[in-house]
Formats: structure tokens, C-alpha cells, sequence
């Protein structure tokens, strides 16, 4: 219980970007108001709806921006390839990643300005163009827990590479939790998945990575964390 009620926690605190990225993801009601994950990101949404859509004159005059399901959308015509919809919460941009390669199980998703998120079966291994970016994630112990809903100990390395050519490796131990049952939809695909948290700490870090996982493995929606300069990402499956 004690597992669930932190995930709870780290789940209404996560950022507001990230919970309106998250929040377009729901497709049903919740009559229980904040009581399941995408119900508590709907509340944590909600301090910026003006800012979305054009809380004061000055706001009004610009150009709305596109919603994730708009940004989806036109990803989905323009390119055939796998897509992600990405949110750096550190500032606060979103951007559509097109995968570009696929390696030995790894796929590499890019931006037209060629920053780069590299995925393993969902899980964030590493980023390239970012600044401060995570070199590799030694993450399969996790992982396992992860794709297969399994609560569990783990362990993680995420290395980096600092301005001095210098690798600092980073390691953390992990408790992976798992919550309730979500069914949500986005860009076309409906989707029936579990809430899992890994919560990991070493060398005076902490971070709280959470996914949404389906029966089959799959994370159509997750908040990973990158580095202690970039913060966390969501990401949001647009084409698997």
C-alpha cells in the first residue's frame, strides 16, 4: 500500500505540461473525479486551461496553439513512419519525433532538427541534441518489471557524458509499484493499460519514472526522466 499511495503522490504532483500532454489521452469519463491517474491529471490540468487557451487580451491575439490531437493528426498524414509525441517539461516544448532507425530492438525517433529520443520496448535508453543528454540507460532489470506489470526490486544505470569527455555513470536502485487499470483513447488508438511506477534513488537523486502499460508490454504513455539538467519527458505514442 505504501508503494501505491507514493505513485498516487508523484502522480498529482507531476507537471502541468506533462498532465495536459496526458490528459488528451482520455477518452472515457471518470465519474470518480480524481480517484484514477488520468482523473488526477485532469485536476492538475486545469491551472492552465487559460494559458492553453488565451487567458487575457494579449494571449487572445496569438495564434492558438495546436492541441496534442491536432499535432497527432498531422503527424499521422505527413509521415508513415512510428510516431511519439514528446514534452520536455524543463521547457515545456512539444514536438512530434518520427522514427528514423531500428536496431537490434532499439529505435531511434527524430525531429526535423535532429534531436533524438532512443526507445527500448518503450523504455527511454538514451537522447542525442538535447544538451546535458542521457548517453545510455542500462535499464533491462527494470524493464522486465516494467512491460510484464510485475511489482519488484531493480537496478538501473543511466551514464552521462560530461563536458569534459568523461563518462559519470549514475546508479540507482529501483522499486517498481503498479496501480489501477486505465482505458483511454489518442490519435485513433484506443488503449487498456496498468499504471506502473519505478521509483529509483543513488548519488543523491531520486526520480519517479511512471507508464502506462498495456497486457502486451506496450507503453503508449509514459513520464521518464532524462538527466538532472533536462528533467523529465512524456511520451505519447501517436503510431506504435
Amino acid at each position: 500500500m505504501g508503494e501505491i499511495l507514493a505513485m498516487t503522490n508523484m502522480l498529482k504532483t507531476a507537471s502541468t505540461l506533462a498532465a495536459a500532454v496526458l490528459l488528451s489521452a482520455c477518452g472515457t469519463s471518470d465519474p470518480e473525479g480524481g480517484s484514477s491517474i488520468l482523473g488526477q491529471l485532469r485536476q492538475a490540468a486545469a491551472p492552465v486551461a487559460a494559458r492553453v487557451t488565451g487567458g487575457s487580451d494579449a494571449e487572445a491575439q496569438q495564434p492558438a496553439p495546436l492541441s496534442p490531437e491536432q499535432m497527432a493528426a498531422r503527424a499521422l498524414a505527413a509521415n508513415p513512419a512510428p510516431l511519439l509525441l514528446v514534452t520536455l517539461e524543463s521547457t515545456g516544448a512539444t514536438q512530434v519525433m518520427a522514427m528514423t532507425g531500428e536496431n537490434g530492438g532499439m529505435r531511434t525517433y527524430m525531429t526535423t532538427n535532429e534531436q533524438a529520443l532512443i526507445m527500448r520496448g518503450g523504455i527511454l535508453i538514451g537522447t542525442k541534441g538535447l544538451g546535458h543528454d542521457l548517453s545510455v540507460a542500462e535499464a533491462s532489470n527494470s524493464a522486465s518489471l516494467i512491460r510484464s506489470r510485475r511489482a519488484g526490486q531493480s537496478t538501473r544505470v543511466n551514464r552521462y557524458i560530461g563536458g569534459d569527455s568523461v563518462e559519470r555513470p549514475l546508479n540507482l536502485n529501483c522499486t517498481v509499484a503498479l496501480g489501477e487499470g486505465q482505458n483511454f483513447s489518442f490519435a485513433g488508438t484506443g488503449w487498456s493499460a496498468t499504471q506502473v511506477v519505478e521509483a529509483c534513488q543513488g548519488g543523491g537523486v531520486e526520480v519517479q519514472n511512471s507508464y502506462l502499460v498495456t497486457s502486451s508490454g506496450q507503453i503508449p504513455i509514459s513520464r521518464q526522466w532524462i538527466s538532472p539538467e533536462l528533467g523529465y519527458a512524456t511520451i505519447q505514442t501517436i503510431r506504435p
